[in-house]
């Protein structure tokens, strides 16, 4: 184990594993590259005593309590889904059966995610999604959000993380600052945005302003034309001073993956970019092991202000009070009129 509360600092990463447990070549490597964290994909998940024992190799490695994120948002972006997990609908569904009880049923489904992956070992989730749905949104993203007017979906995503906070588990909140109006499906092709500044702020950037004070965020891979044309925001100076300035976001920025279509050059190329721009570590998944240790070389350690979020979005994980689940659950299912599946 490391000596002391924690390292000089963190490796400036958040990786995954290729499949059901840790290969000695990787175990070797997370012990090198120390990254901040780690990541699971539905690959990862075969049953629960296999998912602790991941996590545990995954913890081990590096010698501390790294966390360990997912994505489970629910509906089509569910990782664990039955009968390890319920399965979820799509959020703008569930808000939209949830009606006047939005706030507390986004509070109930992720206080019941947060239980469902503390269990297994796994203390932060890809979730809540501060973005826009606008007519335009492409369906990729479309009913993964939580709604149409910024002032609802702020509440309903405060909702969502104070769920997961009290379930003893880390909300990433996403994508900032704001990935609504992208047309394109950024896993393929790198979104334009032609909105002008003072719409994004009014709308796009108020919604991930009211949640500016959440331990952990990660970016949208956007073009903003309007205050950068020339790089992605992820990659973009200009774009990631407004989030921290405009929006005042004071939490550890994560990139979204640097893997993802919309980014372009050599994965050395990008990170390297991407940390120069202000953001804190860098997401990389679905990738060999050569390209992990290439993202995780050019990445080397967090800067101090970086360690400093990090540190403090850890202190923000908590062990939970006990709840009782069956008792939660037959809440959310009458709040939903009887619409949650088991």
């Amino acid at each position: 184990m490391h000596s002391g509360c924690h390292p000089v600092s963190f490796g400036a990463t958040i990786l995954d594993a290729d499949g059901l447990a840790l290969t000695a070549d990787e175990a070797a490597f997370f012990r090198d590259a120390d990254p901040f964290g780690f990541i699971l994909f539905a690959r990862n998940i075969d049953n629960p005593e296999q998912v602790r024992a991941l996590c545990d190799q995954m913890r081990e490695a590096v010698g501390r309590a790294a966390p360990i994120t997912i994505d489970q948002e629910g509906g089509r972006v569910q990782r664990i889904v039955p009968p390890m997990a319920r399965q979820w609908t799509a959020p703008l569904d569930f808000v939209a059966a949830a009606g006047e009880e939005g706030e507390r049923g986004m509070y109930l489904r992720y206080l019941l995610i947060a239980a469902e992956l503390r269990d297994l070992g796994i203390d932060s989730n890809c979730a809540p999604m501060a973005d826009i749905a606008f007519a335009e949104t492409h369906a990729f993203l479309r009913n993964r959000c939580y709604g149409t007017e910024p002032a609802t979906i702020a509440k309903l995503a405060r909702a969502g993380a104070q769920g997961h906070l009290d379930g003893g588990v880390l909300p990433v909140i996403k994508h900032i600052p704001g990935h609504g109006r992208a047309t394109q499906d950024s896993h393929f092709e790198l979104p334009r945005i032609d909105a002008p500044l003072a719409d994004l702020q009014a709308a796009d950037f108020a919604v991930f302003r009211a949640l500016n004070d959440l331990p952990l965020g990660m970016t949208a891979h956007i073009r903003l034309m309007d205050v950068d044309d020339s790089a992605p925001a992820t990659l973009s100076g200009p774009v990631m001073n407004l989030i921290r300035e405009d929006i005042g976001f004071e939490g550890l920025i994560m990139t979204d993956d640097i893997g993802m279509k919309a980014l372009s050059g050599s994965l050395s190329d990008i990170t390297t970019r991407a940390l120069e721009a202000g953001c804190d570590v860098i997401l990389h998944c679905n990738a060999p092991l050569s390209e992990r240790q290439e993202v995780a070389a050019a990445a080397g350690r967090m800067s101090t202000a970086a360690q400093a979020r990090a540190v403090a979005a850890l202190a923000r994980r908590k062990t939970p009070d006990d709840i009782d689940i069956s008792a939660l659950s037959a809440e959310l299912e009458m709040l939903l009129g009887g619409q949650v599946h088991g």
